[in-house]
């Protein structure tokens, strides 16, 4: 009896078609360091984001603290007997305080938060700019 011939493996159908399309052969090593490039500057953006959150809680605990601490202050001065004048006057300079911090919190809040996103993205823009140029140096080598 005759043997019937194996099929040909996927692989293999596709490995003959590029041939007989005459396709470039792949650069295996450039295409691993291409990505190993793009996974390095995420992570740099990662990290970059990371320590603008780690800032951002930092801040906000130190935000909470001073508050906390300014009301038990405010708190232990209404407590003591004194004019009724007195005490709105003490009144309303807690709350211009309060007001005053809280615009002044809110503006260092806003520029860590700039500050860590515009480093994240800088840093995967730099990586697109890189891979552009390599794609046109590769590109020049073929012409």
């Amino acid at each position: 009896m005759a043997k019937k011939p194996e099929p040909e493996s996927f692989m293999d159908m596709f490995s003959k078609f590029g041939r007989d399309l005459k396709m470039p052969a792949v650069d295996v090593d450039d295409i691993v360091s291409h990505h190993r490039k793009n996974l390095e500057a995420l992570e740099k953006s990662v990290k970059a984001s990371a320590s603008g959150a780690s800032s951002l809680v930092a801040k906000q605990r130190e935000m909470i603290q001073s508050a906390l601490q300014e009301v038990t202050e405010a708190a232990q001065g209404l407590r003591m007997p004194g004019n009724p004048q007195e005490m709105l006057s003490k009144q309303a300079d807690f709350a211009r305080r309060s007001f005053e911090a809280a615009l002044k919190n809110a503006g260092e809040v806003a520029d860590i938060v700039r500050k860590s996103g515009s480093e994240s993205v800088e840093v995967l823009r730099e990586r697109i700019r890189e891979s552009m140029q390599e794609i046109r140096d590769s590109y020049d080598k073929k012409k």
